[in-house]
């Protein structure tokens, strides 16, 4: 099974994916050539740049945060940003004709959100109520809407033309548009983006130094993408489940490390 402070924040993983340019961390490679990414020229110009910005900025700040940050806290911090996407979860459910899951989502908010001190603990998975990950554009799909080809968006990272859609009603139905002022909300966002950007810091590690980590990272994208469209769960993850996340922190951060310093010779 997924470890607990792993389990707690899989529903953020394709929201960091995407801002960070790293979703190969949910799904096993695969690194043939795919005749829905017509815009590989320009995608990988994308690919450059925002994994110079991960490199040069978003990584050294969640390496830190990990640093200084205690586990039960970033595990807290997961479980409070995981319940904040819970209402769209809900939602999704209902408009994917799911009302019994829908039901379940909701109760997990309410849940979380008052006997687990605002989310901070994950109080409805132990009462036996299920984790679920939906979103908008798993919903177009279920619609009938087609995913598009493959594009890389500029400090977005991988996705697709419905997936892209989906991720601005995404957002407009995550209660953190709410907070105000401004900079409180800016502030949450965030710790949200360096929270998950620090859980995905081991998982790169299973990226070979070798590898094509543009065809990596779009295979794992669309492959991870088909997984919850087709399942609709991420409790059990297909590639993670199989590794720990202490077995490639240390040995992942010298190698990442020594690549860059080649890369900067």
């Amino acid at each position: 099974m997924i470890s607990s402070r792993r389990s707690s924040r899989h529903n953020r993983y394709a929201v960091a994916a995407l801002l960070a340019g790293l979703a190969a961390a949910a799904a096993s490679p695969v690194l043939a050539q795919t005749k829905d990414d017509p815009w590989e020229p320009v995608n990988r110009k994308v690919f450059a740049f925002n994994d110079a910005l991960d490199r040069w900025i978003l990584r050294p700040v969640a390496r830190g945060y990990d640093r200084v940050t205690p586990a039960p806290v970033q595990r807290g911090f997961g479980n409070v940003f995981e319940n904040l996407r819970m209402p769209a979860t809900a939602l999704n459910q209902f408009l994917q004709g799911k009302p019994k899951e829908g039901i379940n989502d909701v109760g997990r908010f309410l849940v979380n959100t008052t006997v687990g001190v605002g989310g901070f603990f994950d109080v409805a998975s132990r009462s036996g109520l299920a984790k679920h990950e939906e979103d908008f554009a798993q919903t177009f799909r279920t619609w009938g809407v087609g995913s598009g080809p493959f594009v890389m968006l500029p400090l977005v990272g991988p996705a697709t033309p419905t997936h892209a859609v989906g991720m601005v009603f995404d957002a407009l139905t995550n209660p953190i548009i709410l907070i105000s002022p401004r900079r409180d909300q800016i502030a949450v966002t965030s710790l949200d983006l360096i929270d998950t950007r620090a859980d995905l810091l081991s998982a790169e590690a299973l990226i070979s130094r070798d590898t094509d980590r543009y065809l990596f990272i779009r295979d794992a994208y669309m492959q991870r993408r088909e997984y919850l469209i087709a399942d609709g769960m991420i409790e059990d993850d297909p590639f993670l489940d199989d590794f720990d996340d202490d077995d490639y922190d240390d040995d992942y951060d010298d190698d990442y490390d020594d690549d860059y310093d080649d890369d900067s010779e």
